[in-house]
């Protein structure tokens, strides 16, 4: 990738992935099931939506998991239904590489309660995948068993796989990282818990360093997450991250990369879009290289694009930073219209 581009972790094939029944994702087809709309290959097409899923709690909240009905319908559909669950992945692999990303972040630890079928989910849309699109795939989960089977997965002429995501909490996935030669996201967890200081995360991440040395890794191929907070928690999260990332890249030298769920920090709060933009483009000024985000909505282009003077983002800059006590100007603004 050519220097100074900003690394994305493409975070939409995971199986949390909601869309709602109510907008333009979701239609009825003559028969009067309802379905997923996409274009595949420049082709409008259409997913059924099971009816185990249409008769579930989430649908009657006005959700549907739709990358989960993707792998559901590949894996168990009727013949039309699997050809279009598999179109569905291959469009969404193709849509993520097209806007910028450079790996695509694979979970389906929500597609089951039951672990076998897990396994076998992981190994299946990892292949999907790669039959779509030339990036190599970022394996994502809490379960070092999944990771491995996504891993080993994993073709490697496209270049070396990631594993998302090791942490002193997470010790045992470490080993599995090592042994697949794969890029690794490092995550600040401590053992027993969240850090909420600055100082916390720096010490849990020198902890984890050594821990990741050890075990043979280089800087080049470890990529930090200092931990993304939503600011509507607690107005001070999103300068924390900043300060972290600017500590984290001085003590750990260019060579280091960044791989932070930058999304997270906008929970809870109106016009999520723009404040993800610029938290991102804020973390890049402080020497962050990449992240876990939709590269449909922050990329190169997108952040290059903003504008620091304008009214939006100074209202979202003091959001972040902890100027703006409990968000009240920048939701009175989203409110009357300015942003």
């Amino acid at each position: 990738m050519a220097k100074g581009q900003f690394i994305i972790v493409g975070e939409n094939i995971h199986c949390t992935r909601i869309r709602l029944t109510s907008g333009k994702f979701v239609v009825t087809l003559p028969d009067g099931r309802s379905a997923l709309a996409f274009k595949h290959q420049g082709t409008p097409c259409t997913l059924p939506i099971p009816e185990a899923v249409v008769a579930g709690e989430e649908w009657r909240n006005g959700k549907v998991r739709h990358m989960a009905v993707a792998i559901w319908q590949g894996l168990y559909g009727k013949e039309a239904e699997q050809a279009a669950g598999v179109a569905y992945l291959e469009a969404m692999a193709r849509e993520q590489e097209a806007t910028g990303a450079h790996f695509l972040d694979l979970n389906v630890d929500e597609f089951s309660m039951d672990q076998a079928e897990k396994l076998r989910a992981i190994v299946w849309t990892a292949k999907i995948l790669q039959q779509a699109s030339t990036l190599p795939l970022s394996i994502d989960s809490s379960n070092p068993e999944i990771l491995k089977a996504g891993i080993d997965a994993c073709d490697r002429s496209r270049g070396k796989p990631m594993i998302n995501s090791v942490s002193l909490e997470r010790a045992a996935s470490i080993p599995v990282a090592a042994a697949a030669g794969a890029k690794i996201i490092a995550g600040a967890t401590g053992v027993t818990g969240m850090p909420e200081t600055v100082e916390a995360r720096l010490a849990n991440i020198a902890e984890l360093m050594a821990c990741l040395e050890r075990h043979g890794f280089k800087r080049a191929d470890i990529y930090l997450d200092p931990l993304v907070f939503p600011v509507s928690v607690d107005g001070a999260n999103g300068l924390a991250v900043l300060d972290a990332i600017g500590a984290m890249r001085e003590a750990y030298g260019p060579a280091i990369h960044f791989a932070p769920g930058l999304s997270n920090v906008s929970f809870g709060l109106p016009k999520r879009l723009l404040i993800n933009q610029v938290f991102t483009r804020l973390c890049r000024d402080r020497g962050c290289d990449g992240g876990i985000v939709d590269p449909l909505q922050i990329n190169d282009g997108i952040l290059d694009g903003l504008d620091p003077a304008s009214e939006p983002f100074r209202l979202v800059t003091d959001l972040l930073l902890g100027r703006d006590e409990f968000g009240m100007n920048y939701i009175a603004a989203s409110r009357e219209g300015t942003i």
